[in-house]
């Protein structure tokens, strides 16, 4: 009984209240209702999994959370007295009657019926009683009724149903095809004569069989044939319709089409794979006019600050302190060093010209793989400030030096005894040096935030390599939560009123919480951080596309490839947009609210990363995903294309010594 408590508790915090479910008194009611003592016997194991159950009869016992919308949507009170049409097993019944004053059911399997009669029984629900017949007609002689919820997909809203509604009554039915899905429908009596009518999203029931119903046959009954009635717009038309055009890069529109995030904190921008042209073009577009247009000083990328840092100096034509090295040498070299990340750095430097300090925007890593280059500019920079200093560094970092290269072994050689005293000589060397602010600080605050953030990278990064050698989700978790807080240390550095634009690959910024990341191996990722932090302040922008070319590896370490990607999968996310017609376009969910809810029902997304493996490309690069609640709009390029990397003919004439990009 604890352990089907348990996962009573945490279908509720993770199916229902994860994904968008706000009543209390539905979250509780499906928190007391025993769904294991509703399934057939041998599929208790399954009670609190996400989806339905087979039953007898060929029904089944709906998902949990098309029950708990279904309730919230009904909007039920204590003194409701309550139609249910499809008892089946007894569950959606046995929740509503924890909600409303009296539950009158109705199933017309007769076994059915007598089952559902004795689990309700069985468990006390006395306030619930089940009747056997034809659920298209209702239940007239008890009407009226305060809400009746129909667990069966109708080709229409049967008129009997309607009728026997009270005033401020609520119907809650499927409407749709036979075999297809349905839109859940919402039908409030305003009148005698008065209905409202709203669409709660794609469902997908068994059909409502009876006399104002289908016919067993899956043709309509001829009393509930209406000729000429309009049918529901699909769900590609409605992404169709919903999509917003965008121009192409160059053109100032482009970017001002983003001006309705202007009054977050932070916005993220994503990308479905490291090497696609257009999602850098993209960002970089948005990032420009929000940078010329909307105050925004910090770009945040995916990338390590000891590399960035190189960018930023360049940028904002900042003085280094002790040696430098070229940056993003280390594979993947073309994920930053490609010709439109060249572009935009220059666009960067060249805004920034001729502005005071405070002004200029800066470009800055939030990752924390490249601890070797960490170590050697903090040595640097502490040489120039703090000799002393430096000298204690040096012995204290002595322990990693054998690793920095390639910190990955690392977290083999900790499970001696002679290295698990790095990790508080690591931590102690950060906390000395943050605890020297004032005084580093007092004349070059941005080298000592450089600094500072070295001696965080460092530490974070001793413990990452030291728990990526047992796997698990706590080294993505450590991962993400030193971006997080690094993105919090630049916003802090830069004052109250810092905005910042953050670069990273769809995983990292749209909400863990909503993919199965979250939902099946406890990982989060920043989006998720930003979000219960910023709340509406930050805004999650998750890009994707259908076929094209990707510049990947095939391997880790591996020679880079232009490689096809493979069109997007039937039950994918990516064909719906495909299917619609959408050449490129900006999705805002917020802005439809029927559609938003349609796309709500986990799908397939597409995630490559830096190693693309196409034969494998359902196992390696497909996971399921709630696009609307992982993201608050969605960039489409139907056809994208590999990014360029850098050679000698992308340098720019006349460029400094200091370009952060020589060959």
């Amino acid at each position: 009984m604890a352990h089907f408590a348990q996962l009573r508790n945490r279908m509720v915090e993770v199916q229902l209240a994860g994904r968008g479910i706000r009543d209390r008194r539905v979250l509780g009611a499906m928190a007391e209702v025993p769904r294991e003592r509703f399934v057939e016997s041998g599929f208790e194991e399954f009670a609190y999994e996400d989806g339905a159950l087979p039953i007898a009869g060929a029904q089944t016992i709906s998902q949990p959370y098309i029950v708990a919308l279904m309730s919230e949507a009904a909007e039920l009170n204590p003194a409701d007295k309550v139609l249910e049409v499809g008892t089946g097993s007894g569950y959606a019944a046995a929740v509503a009657s924890r909600l409303a004053g009296a539950v009158h059911t109705i199933e017309r399997h007769g076994d059915l019926a007598r089952v559902a009669t004795q689990r309700l029984a069985a468990i006390g629900y006395d306030n619930c009683v089940v009747h056997t017949g034809d659920g298209t007609r209702g239940l007239p002689e008890e009407a009226p009724f305060d809400a009746i919820l129909v667990a069966a997909g109708g080709p229409t809203i049967p008129d009997a149903l309607k009728e026997q509604l009270a005033v401020g009554g609520r119907l809650i039915i499927p409407v749709g095809g036979f075999e297809d899905e349905q839109l859940l429908l919402r039908i409030t009596r305003r009148s005698e004569a008065e209905y409202d009518e709203e669409t709660f999203g794609a469902v997908r029931f068994v059909p409502l069989i009876g006399e104002h119903g289908w016919a067993e046959d899956g043709t309509r009954s001829a009393s509930n044939h209406v000729p000429g009635r309009a049918r529901f717009g699909s769900l590609t038309e409605m992404i169709s319709a919903a999509v917003e055009p965008l121009p192409s890069f160059d053109d100032p529109a482009f970017g001002a089409s983003f001006d309705r995030f202007a009054r977050s904190r932070v916005v993220l921008l994503g990308e479905a794979s490291h090497g696609t042209s257009e999602f850098y073009r993209a960002r970089g577009a948005i990032t420009r006019h929000l940078i010329e247009k909307q105050g925004f000083k910090i770009v945040a990328v995916e990338a390590d600050w000891p590399d960035a840092a190189a960018i930023d100096r360049y940028v904002r034509r900042r003085v280094s302190h002790g040696p430098t090295e070229k940056p993003f040498e280390r594979f993947p070299t073309w994920m930053w060093r490609n010709a439109d990340v060249a572009a935009f750095v220059e666009w960067m430097r060249k805004h920034n010209e001729g502005k005071p300090a405070s002004e200029r925007a800066g470009f800055f890593g939030l990752d924390l793989y490249n601890m070797r280059s960490s170590v050697a500019a903090l040595l640097g920079y502490l040489d120039s400030v703090d000799p002393e200093a430096a000298a204690v560094a040096r012995e204290r970092y002595g322990c990693l030096t054998p690793w920095q290269r390639e910190p990955s072994t690392y977290g083999r050689a900790v499970l001696t005894e002679g290295y698990r005293k790095c990790e508080a000589e690591v931590l102690r060397q950060c906390q000395e040096i943050l605890t020297k602010e004032l005084d580093y600080a007092a004349n070059d605050p941005d080298s000592f935030l450089d600094a500072a953030q070295n001696a965080r990278l460092i530490a974070s990064a001793e413990r990452y390599y030291r728990i990526m050698y047992y796997g698990g989700a706590e080294s993505w978790n450590l991962r993400d939560t030193h971006m997080f807080e690094t993105l919090g240390h630049i916003l802090d550095a830069q004052g109250t009123r810092s905005k910042a634009v953050v670069w990273a690959h769809n995983s990292h910024i749209g909400d863990a919480r909503f993919t199965e990341m979250g939902a099946v191996r406890d990982e989060l990722n920043i989006g998720q951080l930003c979000r219960e932090k910023f709340a509406g302040a930050a805004s999650l922008i998750g890009f994707g596309t259908h076929t094209g070319t990707v510049a990947a590896a095939s391997d880790w370490d591996g020679e880079m490839e232009v490689m096809r990607v493979r069109p997007s999968r039937p039950d994918s996310y990516e064909r719906l947009f495909h299917d619609a017609g959408a050449t490129s376009g900006l999705l805002e969910f917020r802005r439809d609210e029927s559609l938003r809810r349609r796309l709500l029902e986990p799908r397939l997304e597409r995630f490559i990363g830096v190693i693309y493996r196409p034969n494998t490309e359902l196992q390696s690069h497909y996971a399921e995903a709630s696009l609307p609640q992982q993201f608050d709009s969605f960039l489409w390029f139907n056809e994208t294309h590999a990014v360029s990397p850098l050679g000698p003919q992308h340098r720019p004439t006349g460029v400094p010594d200091t370009y952060p990009f020589g060959l």
